[in-house]
């Protein structure tokens, strides 16, 4: 079968997709996107989720942590992402529990204002201290051909960090550092946005290293422009290095021989090359392969989206823009958050959803068009957690209305007035909603299980981005080290590939 010849298809022009390409056009390849939908970047395009509203929102993901500065430089990409000065607010009661993103007077205050013993301050403090060297050390290896357990433990050398954060269940180190219910479901948060796990699952685990390990500091960025901005960057930078994107080119098959991959699509054409990258999730890839489709955990998150007429006062009294500039907490302690999960193995929606926040135009007021800018406006992005896919099953459109529900009472428990009355638009994204818009199994953000960033020891050499099939790689988030908006296994199939030294065909 003839067809277009290329040393490289990727399927999918997701963010992993972009920098997978540029590498390896970078580097005297020829290569080729297809993109099924009609924009590119995928889960981490901007759009104007609004009707009638100047506003262009990262609909699926927000902000920027475990993309490494390497790739950023590497790639040239001119990219901007600014810290935010708080890191989070918890409200309990008619309080709140301030934390910054660099320890000062006003967090001490009110770490003192909920435990005047001192106790849960201090274990904050040395716990995150050990959490950042950790990451300092595991960081550089996430851009480096896989190490086996061992290897990576004997690197890092911090064999009781190692201990907690990998070997055992996280929400066993959180209960014994910490006391107060509330300050362990803060902890817990970054162990549970997007995986449904109880605190003693290691894939809890797993899910925390991703949180807090970006860039040797895990702290998340705003990104100026939105996501958006990221994503024109990357095609820039693609295309300037030679490599073809074609958007509204749906894949429905693809087929692997001696000779090399054919890639056929909805419309007829054929596409051959030397490899395959895959930026599509792993259970897609096996679809269009015909093999048999790998289960994985359910999506568990509500995205939800809202234009704010102005930011809502709070019954803590604290300055809204400050409340919001972080990550704001609601309804999410150890508690809380253990409970929930259990209901919604039972296929219960939570009553009070476990919530969290923040507002991205308080960093980055560029996303609002200039006259909602002048007259106020805001956006505000919610997770809300626990709600796996299999509670939207039976009827996704009624209990999208449910789960609603459940998120607005959750946070209006802690406004002086509702949401709704500051409310000028809206978007609700249930797991199977986003299943439907990106093609992510199930809603699942990180495509599939996440892993840990290291082989086993009885296991060969890789760069985990490697299939069943030595002309086929993982490049999307469903790769070793993949998950979170980090272009990282798009570097690494991209090296897995150059290490072959294969050998340019023309075009």
């Amino acid at each position: 079968m003839s067809g277009k010849n290329y040393d490289i298809t990727i399927i999918g022009g997701g963010h992993n997709g972009l920098v997978a390409a540029s590498y390896l056009a970078k580097a005297g390849k020829s290569v080729v996107i297809l993109e099924a939908n009609s924009e590119i970047g995928g889960a981490t395009q901007s759009v104007q989720a609004f009707p009638g509203f100047d506003a262009h929102l990262s609909r699926y993901s927000y902000l920027v942590s475990l993309l490494p500065d390497k790739i950023v430089n590497d790639l040239g990409l001119t990219f901007t992402c600014v810290s935010r000065e708080v890191s989070s607010y918890t409200p309990y009661g008619d309080k709140g529990l301030y934390v910054s993103r660099q320890w000062d007077e006003r967090t001490a205050s009110s770490f003192n204002e909920l435990d005047p013993t001192g106790h849960e301050a201090q274990a904050w403090q040395e716990f995150y201290a050990e959490v950042a060297e950790f990451a300092q050390r595991i960081a550089p290896t996430l851009l480096e051909p896989l190490k086996t357990r061992s290897e990576l433990r004997s690197e890092i050398n911090l064999p009781a960090i190692w201990d907690y954060l990998v070997e055992k269940p996280i929400g066993d180190e959180i209960n014994k550092r910490f006391n107060n219910d509330l300050v362990k479901g803060v902890v817990l948060t970054d162990a549970l946005i997007g995986t449904f796990a109880s605190a003693y699952d290691l894939q809890a685990n797993i899910c925390f290293l991703y949180h807090l390990m970006g860039n040797g500091t895990g702290e998340w960025k705003v990104p100026i422009g939105g996501m958006g901005a990221l994503v024109k960057e990357l095609v820039r930078v693609a295309t300037e290095s030679g490599v073809e994107i074609l958007t509204d080119c749906t894949v429905t098959s693809v087929v692997s021989q001696d000779a090399g991959v054919t890639v056929t699509t909805k419309s007829g054409e054929v596409y051959q090359s030397d490899y395959l990258l895959s930026n599509a999730a792993p259970q897609v890839l096996a679809k269009l392969r015909g093999k048999p489709q790998p289960r994985s955990l359910d999506g568990s998150q509500m995205k939800i989206n809202i234009l704010l007429k102005r930011l809502p006062t709070l019954k803590s009294g604290i300055d809204p823009q400050r409340a919001f500039a972080g990550t704001f907490h609601a309804n999410e302690s150890f508690s809380q958050l253990e409970q929930t999960f259990a209901d919604a193995q039972s296929g219960i929606m939570p009553a009070k959803m476990p919530i969290e926040m923040y507002c991205h135009t308080l960093t980055d007021p560029s996303i609002l068009g200039a006259d909602l800018q002048a007259a106020g406006y805001q956006t505000l992005t919610l997770f809300g957690l626990h709600t796996p896919a299999s509670l939207f099953d039976a009827d996704n459109d009624a209990a999208r209305d449910v789960a609603l529900a459940s998120a607005l009472l959750s946070i209006n428990e802690y406004l002086a007035e509702p949401l709704e009355d500051v409310m000028a638009a809206i978007e609700v994204k249930t797991p199977l909603d986003i299943e439907e818009a990106i093609g992510l199994p199930r809603g699942n953000i990180f495509h599939k299980d996440l892993s840990m960033p290291f082989r086993e020891d009885s296991t060969p050499p890789s760069w985990g981005v490697e299939t069943d099939d030595p002309r086929i790689f993982i490049c999307g988030a469903g790769a070793v080290r993949g998950g979170g908006v980090s272009g990282i296994p798009g570097h690494n199939a991209a090296m897995a590939v150059l290490a072959k030294q294969i050998a340019p065909q023309n075009n």
